[in-house]
């Protein structure tokens, strides 16, 4: 690791922030293709599961009208870059 690289959170940071939920809160990540990014701060929403969804829509999704069955999850957004 050099100097110059910049992470959003260590395991101590990350520790701190998830203790302000519940502990028995899911927590969930987005994702799609490969590699890996930071983390946004983590944030509790409701969601909906929607286990058809193709892969690359993820199989929860953010509450909507008309969903039924909503639960909330912490969730660690990653950092999206351009």
């Amino acid at each position: 690791m050099t100097e110059n690289q910049v992470f959003q959170y260590t395991v101590s940071k990350l520790i701190e922030a998830l203790s302000s939920f519940p502990l028995d809160t899911p927590v969930l990540t987005s994702g799609y293709e490969n590699g890996f990014e930071n983390i946004q701060q983590p944030a509790l929403k409701e969601l909906v599961h929607k286990p058809n969804n193709p892969y690359y829509d993820g199989e929860y999704q953010l509450v909507s009208d008309g969903d039924s069955e909503p639960f909330q999850a912490v969730l660690l957004p990653r950092l999206e870059r351009e």
